[in-house]
C-alpha cells in the first residue's frame, strides 16, 4: 500500500513547530531582546502545529485526489465553501470529522484554563471590593498590606492592585514605572497567550513546544510589558521598582511585577541593546525554518497522484 504523498505537509509541519523551531528559539539569545517578535514566532508555531496534527489523521484516510485539493487550499488559503462541504462524500466526512476531534483536544484545554482563571479573578475581585480601596490618582486598588506588591488582574476583572506597602516602599516614579508595567500586561491581553501555553502543556506534555513553551512565553511575557513600561519611564526606575517589588507574591491567574524573574529582568533592562540586530536574527531563523518546508510544499503542489 502505497503511502499517500500529501501526509509529507503535515509531518514536516509537526516536525519543524513542535521540535525543531523551539529547541532553537529556547536557545536563541535574540529572543530575550526581541521578546514580541518571540512571542509571534511561539504563537506561530503552536497555530501551525495544531493545524498540521488536525490535518495529518485527514491525509491518511482520504484518496489521493481528495488529499491533493486539501494540500492546494491550505497553500493558496482558500477555505472550502459551504457547497463543498454539503458535497463530502463518507471518506472525506469522516476525514473532517478526524480533524476536528483532534483539534478539539487543545481547544477544549485552552477553555477550559479561561474559564478556571476567570473564575479566580473573579472571587479575587470581591475580596478586592470588600478590603481594598480605589486611589483615583493611581489608578489602582489600594490594599493595606506592608508588603510591597504590585499586580493586575487581567480580563473582563481587570484591575491594577497596589499594597501600602508599595506605596511607601517605592518612589514616585518607580511606583508609575510598576503601573505602567500591569498596564501593559492588561493592554496586550497576555493572559490569553499563557492560558495557550499552559493548554498545549497539558495536551502534548512530553512535546518540546509545550515544554519549552510553558516557561519562555511567561517571562517573554514580561520581558515584553517591561519593554513597553519604558515608553513611559526610565530604565531605572523600572529595575530599582523590580528590585523593591522582587519578593512580593500575587494571587494565582494575577501578573505580578517582581516574581522569580526580576533579577534576570534587571539585568536585561540595565543592559540596553540594539533592536536591529536581534530583530534580524529572528528574522533570519524564521526565513530558514520556512525555507526548509519549501521543497515539500512544492512537490506536494506539484503532482496530483
Amino acid at each position: 500500500m502505497n503511502v499517500n504523498h500529501h501526509v509529507l505537509v503535515p509531518l514536516g509541519l509537526v516536525v519543524l513547530t513542535g521540535f525543531l523551531v523551539p529547541w532553537l528559539l529556547v536557545r536563541a539569545r535574540w529572543a530575550q531582546q526581541a521578546p514580541r517578535l518571540a512571542l509571534g514566532v511561539w504563537a506561530a508555531c503552536g497555530a501551525a502545529f495544531a493545524a498540521a496534527t488536525a490535518l495529518l489523521p485527514a491525509q491518511l484516510v482520504l484518496s489521493s485526489a481528495s488529499s491533493h485539493r486539501l494540500a492546494d487550499m491550505m497553500f493558496t488559503f482558500r477555505p472550502p465553501t459551504a457547497e463543498q462541504l454539503l458535497g463530502l462524500d463518507g471518506r472525506e466526512r469522516f476525514a473532517f470529522a478526524l480533524s476536528l476531534a483532534v483539534l478539539s483536544m487543545p481547544t477544549a484545554a485552552f477553555v477550559r484554563r479561561l474559564v478556571r482563571a476567570r473564575r479566580v479573578r473573579v472571587r479575587h475581585a470581591g475580596v478586592l471590593r470588600l478590603v481594598g480601596r480605589y486611589d483615583p490618582v493611581l489608578r489602582a486598588t489600594v490594599l493595606d498590606d506592608e508588603r510591597p506588591a504590585v499586580y493586575c488582574l487581567p480580563g473582563r476583572s481587570r484591575r491594577v492592585v497596589v499594597s501600602s506597602g508599595a506605596v511607601d516602599a517605592l518612589t514616585p516614579a518607580q511606583l508609575a514605572a510598576a503601573l505602567a508595567h500591569e498596564r501593559a500586561h492588561i493592554a496586550g491581553r497576555h493572559h490569553l497567550l499563557v492560558a495557550a501555553a499552559e493548554a498545549f502543556a497539558a495536551v502534548f506534555s512530553r512535546l518540546p513546544l509545550a515544554r519549552h513553551g510553558e516557561g519562555s512565553v511567561p517571562l517573554l511575557l514580561e520581558m515584553a510589558a517591561d519593554d513597553r513600561a519604558l515608553r513611559r519611564c526610565t530604565r531605572d526606575a523600572l529595575a530599582t521598582a523590580l528590585y523593591a517589588l522582587a519578593s512580593g507574591r500575587a494571587p494565582r491567574s494575577a501578573f505580578a511585577a517582581g516574581g522569580p524573574s526580576a533579577a534576570l529582568r534587571m539585568r536585561r533592562i540595565l543592559t540596553p541593546h540594539s533592536a536591529g540586530h536581534p530583530v534580524l536574527r529572528g528574522l533570519m531563523t524564521i526565513a530558514a525554518a520556512g525555507l526548509a518546508m519549501a521543497p515539500l510544499i512544492v512537490a506536494c503542489c506539484s503532482f496530483p497522484g
